[in-house]
């Protein structure tokens, strides 16, 4: 028994169209995010095993603790190609929003001894606040002169965030998140699975606001900041405002992601203030492809998985059984993550996210082989 799909033409009649390859690849493109969130949702309930990605079964609490920390930056990964994909802004100092986030919430749990709730609201607003004050400062310069005075900012709260002034911020030690300030069922290791659902919705909100404002008409005006400020400009709009704009959404949910780190962390730590911090997400970013829709998601999933993984298998026994020659260089995670990066870089331009693309190029290429002048031999002698 067959089916057919209903399709209408320009006239409004109606005409069947069986299946075929062509249909289902259309229907796999539209439906696969929906399928792949269930997959994700449904993970704690799972005792898959997967050996080589993942150290026990999937619903496991190590594992689902990774996964939760892989949607996390593949999140934040896509809520900074807002500036650097969309906008053609290349910022240095995104860390500081996030680590504002992280550790405004921290002090008015530990100083205030404020709700949860409340804590985290007032942490992200001090985010966007911050987001506002310094973007609004850094976007007065363009280019080059714009990279360098957001790293110049991410240098002074990362060495404000190490001075420790007052005790506030624990200095090198980070500063740990009083337990019982915050929701019981996001602590310890039995309520995991709760701390994996905060991720996945959080890397779900962040897909559908950037979507969301990409297809906007701010979002059509970034592209074009893109592509050409100068036109923008004749066109009578002023370029500041759209990409305050975008340096302000990009820094909120860079301060929602610091909320949610801290919950799987249990507190704040000052690497998430350095300007190293903001580097793997731009490395994150190129990786899966800068300005595409998926793309640097799957790039910050890649990245932090493979940045602990890659540990594991340096310090496994079979790197150490290897000649010093080998040895050497693969005991050492950065190494293999720069290899990987390198290899992706050349071999796919574009991204990981060009992928597709490029392996149906090679599947229609036989087809269109046939040379120029076998073609107009062709049409000379008349034949289609």
């Amino acid at each position: 028994m067959s089916t057919v799909t209903e399709t209408h033409d320009r006239t409004g009649e109606k005409h069947a169209v069986a299946p075929g390859p062509g249909n289902t690849a259309r229907l796999l493109r539209r439906w696969w995010p929906a399928a792949a969130l269930l997959i994700l949702a449904a993970a704690p309930y799972s005792a898959l095993p997967l050996p080589g990605l993942l150290d026990g079964p999937l619903g496991s609490p190590g594992s689902l603790q990774l996964l939760a920390t892989c949607l996390l930056f593949g999140a934040l990964a896509t809520g900074y190609d807002l500036l650097l994909g969309r906008t053609g802004l290349l910022s240095f100092g995104h860390a500081l929003y996030f680590a504002a986030g992280s550790y405004a919430t921290n002090m008015f749990l530990l100083e205030t001894g404020l709700p949860f709730a409340v804590s985290a609201l007032l942490g992200l607003c001090f985010g966007i606040a911050l987001a506002l004050v310094l973007g609004s400062v850094s976007l007065r310069v363009t280019g080059i002169g714009f990279s360098m005075v957001t790293l110049a900012f991410a240098q002074a709260g990362s060495i404000l965030v190490s001075r420790n002034p007052g005790g506030l911020t624990g200095g090198e030690e980070g500063r740990a998140a009083p337990a019982d300030l915050l929701p019981s069922g996001l602590v310890g290791i039995e309520h995991t699975a709760n701390l994996y659902w905060v991720a996945l919705a959080y890397l779900v909100l962040t897909l559908a606001v950037v979507h969301w404002a990409v297809r906007s008409s701010t979002g059509r005006v970034w592209e074009g900041i893109k592509e050409n400020e100068r036109r923008v400009e004749v066109l009578g709009l002023k370029p500041y405002g759209f990409k305050l704009t975008a340096f302000v959404l990009a820094g909120a949910l860079a301060a929602l992601g610091g909320l949610v780190h801290l919950l799987l962390t249990g507190g704040s730590t000052p690497q998430t203030t350095t300007s190293d911090f903001t580097l793997s997400l731009l490395v994150m970013v190129v990786l899966g492809g800068s300005g595409t829709r998926w793309g640097p998601m799957v790039g910050g999933i890649l990245y932090t998985w493979a940045d602990h993984r890659l540990g594991d298998l340096a310090g496994s026994g079979a790197v150490a059984d290897l000649p010093s020659v080998l040895r050497v260089p693969l005991s050492q995670p950065l190494f293999l993550l720069g290899v990987l990066f390198v290899a992706v870089v050349h071999l796919l331009p574009g991204g990981l996210a060009r992928l597709p693309s490029r392996l149906a190029a090679v599947r229609r290429r036989p087809a269109t082989t046939e040379t120029l002048p076998a073609r107009k031999a062709r049409k000379e002698n008349g034949r289609p």
